[in-house]
């Protein structure tokens, strides 16, 4: 079993494991957390889920941009030609290319964030799914990542649009901020994810939808949240 840190230890005795808070008590505490190692650390929202990821029609996934942003430039790469690929250039992206671009990432080369292509790409970079499927990279219409929008798209994820994708045990992790912002800007990130995930609720599942919802940061204990 790993060793916890004094450090980690000591935020521990802030939170009750055994208790959900309200959104605004949870930021309350995890702010508390904030400063105490050498970087500004992400704040992440955990929400189990119960759907049956295994069923088409009850797969979690998508993207969506959070009113405050996630603090953070995001490197952006597109799969495109022509006037597209002098939009995607001007909108920002951090390269741009089609066949020299799908051999180099073929290569190895993964240091990007993120992958848009233009619909008429994917034929080009179907093979790349066994390399950026497990990365989370994988371009996809559900995922906004496969659009004819490439300026709107580049802008969006270069300013922190995220994506999201429920895990094989119905888990959904996203990013919603940083221990920085202002309490005010994390709850506005959070209400408007968790909205959003609740808005995608598959007709088909009956029950509790979020079984369970935690807050932590990058290297903080989590904190249980009521989700209503």
């Amino acid at each position: 079993m790993k060793s916890r840190s004094k450090r980690y230890k000591k935020l521990a005795e802030l939170v009750d494991s055994e208790k959900k808070y309200e959104i605004d008590n949870a930021i309350e505490i995890i702010k508390k957390m904030d400063g105490t190692t050498k970087f500004d650390q992400t704040v992440l929202l955990t929400l189990s889920l119960g759907i049956d990821p295994k069923k088409a029609d009850q797969l979690i996934r998508g993207s969506v941009s959070l009113p405050k942003g996630i603090g953070k430039t995001r490197k952006v790469i597109v799969f495109a030609e022509g006037e597209d690929a002098t939009k995607a250039t001007a909108a920002g992206a951090d390269e741009v290319g089609s066949a020299e671009l799908v051999k180099k990432i073929e290569g190895g080369w993964l240091d990007f964030d993120v992958a848009i292509a233009c619909t008429y790409m994917m034929r080009h970079i179907g093979k790349l799914g066994k390399v950026l499927g497990p990365q989370g990279k994988m371009p996809s219409p559900k995922a906004g990542t496969v659009t004819d929008d490439i300026k709107t798209a580049v802008t969006e994820f270069k300013a922190g649009r995220i994506e999201f994708r429920a895990d094989a045990g119905g888990v959904v992790h996203a990013p919603v901020g940083k221990l920085s912002f202002s309490q005010k800007d994390l709850k506005a990130n959070l209400e408007s994810f968790i909205e959003h995930i609740k808005n995608m609720k598959p007709a088909s599942v009956k029950g509790t939808y979020i079984i369970n919802a935690f807050l932590s940061g990058t290297m903080t204990p989590s904190i249980g949240l009521v989700i209503k």
